[in-house]
């Protein structure tokens, strides 16, 4: 369960760095932006390597489900959008995936 958490913070600073260069490039905002988000995203990769996966692939992937769920939260609280139900369906069956995943091999080995 501990690989969630690192999925989600992974997350919240792969998201957080990549909108600094959204605010940047497409609103225009300044080119200070850069620095922050530089440092959002290296926070991004060294947490990455923090959960326990037998390989960076499947951990990659598996964060793809988790990455999706704190995208819409970002929306919600961020950008303050209200994600649809089927948003929430479709993150649903990412994290369903991202679990099957991360727990497979240990079911595979049983």
């Amino acid at each position: 369960m501990i690989n969630y958490l690192w999925f989600f913070l992974a997350a919240i600073f792969e998201i957080a760095g990549c909108y600094g260069f959204y605010l940047w490039l497409r609103l225009g905002k300044s080119a200070w932006w850069i620095a922050p988000s530089l440092l959002s995203l290296t926070l991004f990769a060294l947490i990455l390597t923090r959960v326990e996966a037998a390989y960076a692939g499947r951990a990659y992937a598996a964060y793809g489900g988790i990455y999706i769920v704190s995208s819409l939260l970002w929306l919600a609280f961020v950008e303050r959008v209200r994600p649809l139900g089927s948003d929430w369906i479709g993150a649903l069956l990412c994290v369903l995936g991202a679990s099957i995943i991360v727990f497979g091999p240990r079911l595979q080995s049983a």
